[in-house]
């Protein structure tokens, strides 16, 4: 394949990633499907490296480390437990009241922070448990295919609707707005939800959010508390990933180095522009709109695939 054609393919998967990693419509899930439309027009991305699907496999993975970035940059301030802490207007105020307590508020945020950490580490236990169990039985290439993808985006789409649709009905209370309202077992219980994220298609933003909604979050927390789990998560996954490739496959070649540090670019650029506007977006309205939009993609990927093996002659599944 055309080394001009591989730049542009990195590019676009670089941007679909770090687009979609964070909104609930399942990154891993669209990158599955978008790398199968390829497939279907003749240009099969598993065999367009030296490494072949070892390396797809590999780059769908780590190429997430470039939308961690994002999260790093945009929230340092909440995650990063050293260094003198930005001050509240209220507590600039304290202060200046009594200047004797800005050692005791600075020691008091950083402790937070320290807390949100260790809340963020007891929500990632259960899916790291679960995935490195699949990753060592190699379940997950079983489980990368269009139906698995296609059929998980319509079933979470109905589940986001449902859910969306009680709580509005209902007035459900949003018993929980901030991190330090969290529970260490609510933390357990959403942690629970996201090892359904191990099932390509689900995503792992998505099955968060809606344990935390179901729990009584904020939608601004649920989605917060989504971007914390998947540091630990992300970057576990990722070196677990690039050990299997090293100890089975060896060292990546010089393309194939060029091609995941380009995608991880524009999916950390990508990233920091659509997190910014999701944080806005939930503030004021609902995520009926992603679950719509999942049955709708779940739709078309299922018709098109269909129609293209059909058509093809190659069996259905």
């Amino acid at each position: 394949m055309d080394w001009l054609i591989l730049i542009l393919i990195a590019l676009l998967f670089g941007a679909v990633e770090g687009i979609t990693e964070w909104l609930p419509v399942s990154s891993t899930g669209h990158m599955i499907l978008l790398e199968g439309i390829f497939s279907s027009c003749g240009y099969p991305l598993s065999e367009a490296f030296p490494h072949g699907s070892e390396f797809w496999n590999l780059f769908l993975v780590v190429v997430q480390l470039g939308a961690i970035l994002a999260i790093v940059v945009l929230f340092w301030g909440k995650l990063w437990p050293f260094g003198k802490k930005r001050l509240s207007e209220a507590e600039e105020k304290e202060i200046e009241r009594d200047p004797s307590k800005e050692k005791e508020i600075q020691k008091r945020k950083r402790r937070a922070i320290w807390v949100t950490w260790l809340k963020t580490l007891v929500g990632v236990a259960p899916a790291a448990v679960a995935g490195l169990v699949m990753e060592l039985l190699h379940l997950d290439d079983y489980l990368n295919s269009w139906a698995v993808v296609s059929l998980t985006l319509i079933l979470y789409g109905v589940a986001f609707l449902i859910i969306e649709t009680l709580k509005q009905k209902q007035g459900w209370i949003e018993k929980r707005k901030d991190i330090a309202d969290l529970g260490y077992l609510d933390c357990l219980c959403i942690g629970l939800f996201q090892i359904l994220a191990l099932i390509p298609g689900t995503s792992r933003s998505g099955v968060t959010i809606l344990g935390a909604l179901l729990l009584g979050c904020s939608r601004s927390l649920a989605a917060e508390y989504s971007f914390y789990l998947s540091i630990p998560v992300m970057i576990g996954a990722s070196l677990l990933k690039s050990v299997r490739f090293f100890l089975e496959a060896g060292l990546l070649t010089s393309s194939e180095i060029v091609f995941l540090f380009l995608g991880m670019i524009v999916a950390l650029i990508a990233s920091f522009f659509c997190v910014k506007w999701l944080l806005g977006f939930v503030r004021k309205r609902s995520f009926k709109p992603f679950g719509v939009y999942r049955i709708a993609l779940g739709a078309i990927m299922i018709a098109f695939f269909l129609a293209t093996r059909l058509s093809q002659g190659l069996p259905l599944l």
